[in-house]
C-alpha cells in the first residue's frame, strides 16, 4: 500500500489524514514513514487510523513498536487518533497504562468510534489554533 492509499479528511474545518478502513497498512514501524509523508504532503498535523491498519505488535507494548511509532510522530508534532472498537483488539496490560497516561495528553488517543475520534482531533486542532 502506497502513501497514496491514505486520504486526507476534513471533518469541521479539522483536515487529518486517515488510513483505509478495515485494511492493514503498517507492517512494521518503517511504515510510519508513509503517515508522514502523507501529512508533509496534505500539510496536516493529524492522523487517524484504525486498529486493522496497525499490527498485533503495536497493542503489546513490550513489542516496542508503539513506542517507536509513537516517537516518531511526536518527534515531527503529528498527532494520532486510533479507532479500536471494545474488543477488536487485545490490549496489553502495559499497552492500557500507556492508554491511561496519554489520555492526559494531546498527541496519541484510541477511541471506540471514528466520531469520537474526529471530535479529538478537531479539538486538538482548535487548541492549536488558539
Amino acid at each position: 500500500m502506497a502513501a497514496t492509499d491514505l486520504t486526507v479528511a476534513d471533518e469541521s474545518g479539522a483536515k487529518f489524514v486517515e488510513g483505509p478502513p478495515g485494511q492493514g497498512f503498517m507492517s512494521r514501524v518503517r511504515d510510519a514513514d508513509r503517515v508522514l509523508e502523507a501529512c508533509f504532503a496534505a500539510r496536516v498535523r493529524c492522523a487517524l487510523l484504525y486498529a486493522e491498519n496497525l499490527t498485533a505488535a503495536f497493542f503489546d507494548l513490550s513489542s516496542g513498536e508503539a513506542g517507536a511509532i509513537l516517537q516518531k510522530l511526536r518527534n515531527y508534532r503529528i498527532r494520532l487518533a486510533v479507532v479500536c472498537p471494545s474488543g477488536s483488539v487485545q490490549f496489553s496490560s502495559r499497552f492500557g497504562e500507556l492508554l491511561a497516561e496519554e489520555r492526559r495528553g494531546d498527541h496519541f488517543g484510541v477511541f471506540e468510534t471514528r466520531e469520537a475520534a474526529t471530535e479529538w482531533i478537531r479539538l486538538t486542532f482548535e487548541a492549536d489554533a488558539i
